[in-house]
């Protein structure tokens, strides 16, 4: 689903994004254009669906130091099923050419529309907090060069995002977790298990400092893990105990910028 703006709207837009970052840098950068892309994945949880209604997408540099200054940049609205953007599929939610200069936050803002569908086919609607309705505000801080590309990949957490209301089983809660991790600056590994275990998850993580990035590995096996430091890692893959597969551990896969690293069909 795309958002069709009044031709007034744009007007006004093109004119917030003529002076947004005016004077954040104190080089030839600022006076030039950068590329921004924004894409949506997903680390998935133990769930049939989860879908969240994108309403927009926003910027804003760090000069402005109130909650003013937001632009909208947001192309590809609508209703996703996140548990689609796994094994490295994402959409895309944003591409603009902006000043170069200083990206300070993204906004992410989200809709109502939004509901998780259980194992057992049950739907229930996912109440967002009312602070939720401003946006869910991710810090950047990225200084933008003139004349390149920034791609940004939001990984929605879906299994640290939903929470069931305490003493109402039936009552879900959206809470957005979201890791932001840019193309420029990270890199990522993908696997194939094999053979898929029709029935049961399969998760694939790694470890980044003191914290675990993960992964669930879709319907056809595939797993994918963003947003990773460069450096040389030791992947865990861990099906469900119910499987009967044990835990399997591939040592020296090695992350570079900008690249995936595929490490293949992985046998279980």
């Amino acid at each position: 689903m795309k958002k069709i703006k009044l031709s007034a709207l744009s007007f006004f837009a093109m004119l917030m994004l003529g002076s947004f970052l005016t004077g954040c840098s104190n080089n030839d950068d600022s006076t030039g254009t950068s590329g921004v892309m924004i894409r949506l994945s997903d680390a998935p949880g133990d769930y049939k669906e989860v879908n969240v209604e994108v309403k927009d997408v926003l910027i804003k540099s760090n000069l402005n130091t109130d909650d003013q200054g937001w632009v909208s940049i947001g192309k590809n609205l609508g209703i996703y099923n996140l548990l689609e953007l796994t094994g490295g599929v994402n959409v895309l939610l944003a591409d603009n050419m902006i000043p170069s200069g200083n990206l300070g936050q993204i906004r992410l803002l989200l809709g109502e529309n939004n509901t998780v569908v259980l194992k057992d086919g049950t739907t229930h609607a996912l109440k967002t907090p009312s602070g939720q309705q401003s946006g869910l505000k991710l810090k950047i801080n990225q200084n933008l060069l003139a004349d390149k590309t920034y791609e940004f990949l939001l990984d929605f957490d879906v299994e640290h995002s939903i929470v069931v209301e305490t003493g109402a089983s039936d009552i879900y809660n959206l809470h957005p977790v979201i890791r932001v991790s840019t193309k420029e600056t990270s890199g990522s590994i993908k696997g194939t298990i094999s053979p898929v275990l029709v029935g049961f998850q399969v998760m694939a993580s790694v470890q980044v400092g003191t914290n675990t990035v993960s992964a669930y590995a879709n319907e056809e096996g595939v797993f994918q893990l963003d947003g990773l430091p460069v450096g040389n890692y030791t992947v865990t893959i861990t099906p469900d105990i119910a499987s009967g597969k044990l835990v399997k551990t591939v040592t020296g896969v090695v992350v570079v910028n900008g690249t995936v690293a595929d490490m293949g069909n992985i046998i279980l």
